[in-house]
């Protein structure tokens, strides 16, 4: 039923949460586990100087972040891809979702948090919205 899964991180504590649902259900369902991160460009496109010492920054985040859930993954001996990309956090979940044929995305309800996520928006509720594979949200307690 599902081959692929996608867990997208921001490195949060709303996305590592979601990371043990992905990994439950990827060794359930003997799935591949795509882990991705994407580097915003919108969100830094405006700095005049230092652009590639923040991007450069965030893209070590980044693989960390997909570094430790294939940690998570290779502990019940799941195959996993990492891949960190550039461009809009939902665009690009969507079109990685798509290119690699991932059949179930697993995300956490929220990353950012406080003046970030209200004027960007909620990165699961877009990819929700739009979404053509299911979309399995999981909330951090904290959100409780």
């Amino acid at each position: 039923m599902y081959d692929r899964i996608l867990v997208p991180t921001d490195g949060s504590p709303a996305a590592d949460a979601a990371v043990e649902h992905a990994v439950t259900l990827a060794d359930r369902f003997e799935a591949t586990l795509h882990a991705l991160y994407v580097v915003d460009s919108t969100a830094y496109s405006a700095l005049e100087a230092g652009t590639d010492l923040v991007s450069d920054a965030l893209e070590e985040e980044g693989r960390e972040a997909v570094s430790r859930i294939a940690e998570a993954a290779d502990d019940e001996d799941l195959p996993v891809i990492e891949a960190v990309v550039s461009g809009t956090a939902y665009r690009s979940i969507l079109e990685y979702a798509d290119e690699e044929g991932i059949d179930m995305i697993v995300m956490g309800t929220h990353g950012r948090r406080g003046l970030d996520r209200y004027l960007l928006g909620s990165v699961t509720e877009r990819v929700v919205r739009s979404a053509d594979q299911p979309v399995l949200t999981v909330r951090h307690a904290e959100e409780e």
